[in-house]
């Protein structure tokens, strides 16, 4: 890695204003002492296993503990989490008071498994940390809030919703803010969230953002909202990891599922211990599935921001610990989440964004380890897939699958869904969730109609867009947009 003047060229550097040039000798391994870390840290991270800094840490640890706001952008899996976890500790327990750091993250998920990493590490010094998300009781939360932990790891709705109905706790004196996963946080959605929480911080303090995508946002907001920033871009041009094997099935979407089914029994028969996560484009065809899957005789836990936390919690718990080897999701699993165990990504959809791509096969192929990404693509999404590979800068190989087996469970394969889909509709599935979605957008002070007049604008627009480039539209249908990672 090296550090120069300005702004991160392509082949990854780490800058900061008025940074002397230097380069890092590649033969000499960095240790966590070299960074200034405190004894009692390193001898935890020890006893964790975790014996010398990723990249990312090895640059952002030092600019954090000698005060500066910091950017760092790398690929999931390289420690983003404890490249600002480890310099709050140890500025924390120079000058112990609460609440010293918030941490915002755009989904609960993520924002339990932050938490775990602070504890893991901190817990040996007395850390007190808690968790503020949706679906949890405000009345508990609150009295947590009040006994100010060290650190507060947040999303934003639940923690907006604190700071207007309650002033018992204040935001007034904290150290750092931190937003992980911060591209997502700043695309739009929580706009309004974000303005409630930043009008409660003080304006002398450290900003930290980190994510494994740059986006035009970030760049904005290190010009505009940061002083003077330490930047740091991993150093490499290939947006996935390489030990990712990308693959993809070229499907009409008839038989889809059917050929979804055939390579998830084959990755189960080849891997007795192996798991997969099979990512869905929205939270109705992640319930279907997992409901189908099931009656095909395939143990799975869904994940989606329609199910109740505490059920949500339990699925992500009963797959981390290897109980259910299959978990289907929506992109609410596709950050952050480090689940180690992961051989296999399954795409049952091409994602629109191509940086959505990025944090789904994030999830297997992390830290080093080996991994397997197979994405469905049917007539459609041709040109999806080659969006996706130009951002990635590699080519997905097709995936070998035998058809005639495929066509001998077709039958059995849609009859399932059928049945499924019947079931979700007899639970009203979809009345529930239209009426979850206004009520979240009057407790924020909004009128549906409204919101979903200009959602439909803006289809209406993307939809003439992409007429113009003469590429194939899907009809629009009218529905509440699906945030299926938001919380």
């Amino acid at each position: 890695d090296s550090f120069q003047h300005g702004s991160p060229s392509e082949d990854g550097t780490a800058s900061t204003a008025g940074t002397a040039m230097c380069n890092v000798k590649p033969s000499r391994t960095v240790t966590f002492k070299d960074l200034k870390l405190n004894k009692w840290m390193i001898d935890q991270l020890d006893t964790l296993g975790i014996k010398n800094p990723s990249p990312i840490q090895e640059n952002c640890i030092p600019a954090i503990l000698n005060g500066k706001d910091c950017i760092g952008c790398a690929k999931t899996g390289s420690g983003k989490t404890l490249a600002f976890a480890l310099p709050i500790l140890q500025k924390l327990f120079e000058d112990p008071y609460g609440i010293f750091a918030l941490i915002l993250t755009p989904t609960r998920e993520l924002a339990f498994q932050i938490s775990e990493q602070f504890k893991v590490v901190g817990k040996a010094a007395g850390l007190r940390d808690c968790v503020i998300v949706g679906g949890m009781d405000m009345v508990t939360q609150g009295q947590i809030l009040a006994e100010s932990p060290h650190v507060v790891v947040a999303t934003p709705g639940r923690l907006a919703d604190h700071l207007e109905s309650c002033n018992t706790f204040t935001l007034k004196r904290i150290r750092f803010l931190v937003l992980d996963e911060a591209d997502r946080l700043l695309e739009g959605h929580f706009n309004e969230q974000l303005k409630t929480i930043f009008a409660a911080l003080p304006k002398k303090r450290q900003t930290l953002l980190f994510s494994a995508t740059i986006t035009a946002t970030l760049e904005e907001l290190r010009n505009i909202a940061m002083t003077d920033p330490f930047f740091y871009t991993a150093p490499s041009d290939v947006v996935t990891v390489e030990e990712l094997d990308q693959r993809y099935v070229l499907t009409p979407v008839s038989v889809r599922e059917a050929y979804l089914v055939h390579i998830l029994h084959k990755f189960l028969d080849s891997m007795p211990k192996g798991s997969v996560i099979i990512f869905t484009g929205t939270c109705k065809g992640c319930q279907v599935l997992s409901i189908a899957l099931k009656s095909l005789g395939f143990p799975n836990a869904p994940l989606h921001s329609q199910m109740p936390q505490r059920v949500r919690l339990a699925s992500l718990s009963t797959f981390k610990s290897n109980t259910t080897r299959v978990l289907v999701a929506t992109d609410v699993a596709s950050r952050g989440l480090d689940i180690p165990s992961v051989e296999l990504v399954l795409n049952h959809n091409v994602p629109s964004a191509p940086k959505d791509y990025v944090h789904r096969v994030g999830r297997t192929a992390r830290a080093g380890r080996g991994g397997k990404a197979i994405t469905l693509v049917t007539q459609h999404d041709v040109h999806l897939v080659t969006a996706i590979e130009e951002l990635i800068k590699t080519k997905l190989v097709l995936q070998p699958t035998k058809e005639p087996e495929v066509l001998k469970i077709l039958t059995q394969v849609s009859v399932a869904l059928r049945e499924a889909e019947i079931r979700l509709d007899e639970q009203d599935f979809e009345e529930r969730k239209l009426i979850n979605w206004r009520k979240k957008l009057l407790l924020q002070g909004l009128d549906p109609d409204e919101v979903e007049a200009k959602r439909r604008k803006k289809q209406q627009q993307r939809l003439l867009h992409r007429k113009q480039k003469g590429k194939k539209v899907v009809k629009v249908k009218r529905a509440p947009k699906e945030e299926s990672a938001q919380t």
